[in-house]
């Protein structure tokens, strides 16, 4: 028997995956609501420029693996058919918003929660609770009338991949080469900055990132060449999976944990291994019942617009560039946009404020 057919294959991987991820998130800090706010209010884009390094890297290293026949990003639900625009903007506007109520997005909570968050812990289970109700509840049905309906068919393209698209404007196989230009002009603009090429832990951050979200497409694809069994090409995403790490907990679904449950669950058991070996765990809960409020909010709305927008800023940030979805930079300017929105309630005490000309840009 191959390790690739073994029933917990999947789940280790994962796991694996998760703890390499968590670990390098919580020792470097890599967080995309605090490289968001940094550039906003700091003038410092490093923290932009390790996220986007990180797509970078699963770009380069996701491209080639599928060009050598390893992968098939074509066959993970990011290249379908069907590109819910509608979703795409109105899920990342909802899931930005929430990520700025609560501080930080799913992936950071998990990490928070490494380090002994309890108010973590209730944002994801509000946002798993929140991802099945617009997966498979009342919010989903809502959900089929506002998005999947008005959906834009690519199915004559091939799907919804810029190489698909592209390569069937010109009448032949250009996949390789969107790629390389998209990395060039990516690589481009993250090393333009001199202060960024001296931040080696930043750098390592990035390529570490990215190469984990490459290696959980080599990982389901293994498997599902080789299982029996039907298996979900994924690479990395945090607001099903959370759901669906739930459903596991608390009852028995009648399959064993996907690789989507093992990275969740890895990543906060590598987060709490960071924590731990740089003494730095504490636990924390909610000061007072707005603060409480705020981030009940912030997951319902993280778990309700993660569906709807089909990912999350690691799920559409990273996953979703290495296989050079569409959806990627809409949903990601929607993220954006909701963020700071949010940040403008906040901080401004209106979301119409972030539709001002904000006072600091970043320097870099």
């Amino acid at each position: 028997m191959s390790l690739a057919t073994w029933p917990w294959f999947l789940a280790l991987a994962g796991l694996g995956a998760g703890f390499v991820l968590g670990f390098a998130a919580r020792a470097n800090h890599f967080c995309t609501m605090s490289a968001l706010e940094r550039a906003w209010y700091a003038g410092d884009g490093s923290g932009l420029r390790t996220w986007i390094l990180a797509g970078a890297t699963a770009l380069i290293l996701t491209q080639a693996m599928q060009a050598a026949g390893m992968v098939d990003t074509a066959a993970s639900f990011y290249i379908r058919s069907d590109f819910a625009l509608v979703g795409a903007i109105a899920g990342g506007v909802a899931f930005g918003f929430g990520m700025a109520l609560v501080g930080t997005c799913g992936f950071g909570a998990l990490v928070r929660l490494g380090g002994g968050s309890l108010r973590s812990l209730i944002v994801l289970v509000v946002l798993g609770l929140a991802a099945m109700s617009a997966q498979k509840g009342l919010v989903a049905q809502a959900r089929v009338v506002i998005s999947d309906r008005n959906a834009i068919d690519v199915s004559d393209m091939g799907g919804q991949s810029l190489g698909l698209i592209v390569s069937w404007w010109a009448g032949r196989d250009l996949t390789l080469v969107v790629a390389a230009g998209l990395a060039v002009a990516l690589l481009a603009w993250i090393f333009a900055s001199a202060s960024y090429r001296r931040k080696p832990g930043s750098i390592a951050t990035g390529i570490t990132v990215g190469a984990v979200v490459a290696f959980g497409w080599w990982a389901t694809s293994l498997a599902a060449r080789h299982s029996f069994e039907v298996v979900q090409i994924e690479a990395g995403s945090f607001v099903v999976p959370v759901a669906d790490t739930i459903l596991q907990v608390v009852t028995f679904t009648g399959v064993l944990p996907d690789y989507g449950v093992g990275l969740v669950l890895g990543v906060v058991a590598g987060a709490a291994a960071c924590a731990f070996l740089k003494r730095d765990v504490r636990w924390e809960a909610c000061d007072d019942a707005r603060e409480l409020g705020r981030h009940l909010a912030g997951g319902m709305l993280m778990g309700i617009g993660g569906v709807f927008a089909m990912g999350c800023t690691i799920g559409q940030g990273v996953t979703a560039v290495s296989a050079m979805a569409i959806s990627a930079p809409v949903v990601l300017l929607s993220i954006m946009l909701g963020a700071r929105m949010g940040l403008a309630y906040l901080i401004e005490g209106s979301p119409l404020e972030a539709f001002k000309p904000l006072s600091r840009l970043p320097a870099e």
